[in-house]
């Protein structure tokens, strides 16, 4: 069977896409999609350059009534669901937390896109070290954050600073970080906490999606379950894409099935 819902995607809500949710539900009722969750982005204190500031910063109301307005016009014809990604920083925890309870949300996604004061989508932040080091780093700060917040279903694109790195994955792989991949994944199976599998990973050229499959394996060998897809689509171009990999890539790490959420609970669909 294919795998025909989408869990993370992003709008003109976003800051940083221009596509309207109508012409991404759109295009995802056109291939066939039998339900797309929205996750926009939500980056408090977000370290901005000049001329962003705010755009990371998500007019929940906004998106409540455009969300409401799309269900009620294809509600009929896909399943929609409410969802948000929060970008996790430790400091963030309590106001995160109160965020998740002002909106009804159906879906939670928590990200690192900020590391230490700094995103490494930017060069900068691998400046001056090795690309190990800034590896090590980020990957620590996943972990500070599972220990003070909470109120999330699954950690999103767990390898996310591979995108982006120098080299990329060149010379990286879940055996040269398992020790601290380890703990990050022990605290999610212990949390009963999910991953995603991200096809966000294709258009910056990297070999395998994020995470790397042998972090996947890891996550199902010690007892986790809970995998999401998505395409982290910010286009309509994007919504799906490489979804014909995941799969085998999921029945190779002995999944047997894919999860999908409705209020905050994890439904299991036979791969």
């Amino acid at each position: 069977m294919p795998i025909l819902t989408d869990y993370h995607l992003h709008s003109s809500f976003s800051g940083d896409s221009d596509t309207p949710m109508e012409k991404m539900v759109e295009r995802g009722i056109a291939m066939g999609m039998e339900a797309m969750c929205f996750t926009e982005h939500m980056d408090m204190d977000y370290p901005y350059n000049k001329g962003e500031k705010g755009i990371f910063e998500l007019d929940t109301d906004a998106y409540v009534h455009g969300f409401r307005h799309c269900k009620e016009k294809y509600g009929g014809q896909i399943r929609l669901q409410f969802g948000i990604e929060l970008g996790i920083q430790p400091h963030l925890a309590g106001k995160l937390e109160a965020y998740v309870k002002k909106y009804p949300f159906e879906f939670v996604i928590a990200s690192s896109h900020v590391c230490n004061g700094k995103d490494p989508y930017y060069a900068d932040f691998y400046k001056g070290r090795t690309q190990e080091a800034a590896y090590r780093e980020y990957f620590q700060s996943i972990l500070d954050n599972l220990k003070v917040f909470h109120d999330y279903d699954i950690y999103g694109h767990l390898d996310y600073v591979v995108r982006y790195g120098p080299e990329k994955d060149r010379g990286y792989s879940y055996g040269k970080y398992g020790d601290i991949l380890d703990k990050i994944l022990c605290h999610l199976v212990e949390s009963g906490k999910g991953i995603e599998v991200n096809t966000g990973a294709i258009p910056h050229g990297l070999k395998e999606l994020n995470p790397s499959t042998d972090i996947l394996k890891r996550y199902r060998n010690l007892g986790g379950e809970i995998i999401t897809v998505g395409s982290d689509a910010h286009a309509p171009e994007r919504i799906g894409e490489g979804f014909e990999r995941v799969a085998d890539i999921l029945k190779s790490c002995g999944y047997k099935y894919y999860t999908v959420f409705a209020d905050r609970k994890p439904e299991f669909i036979k791969l």
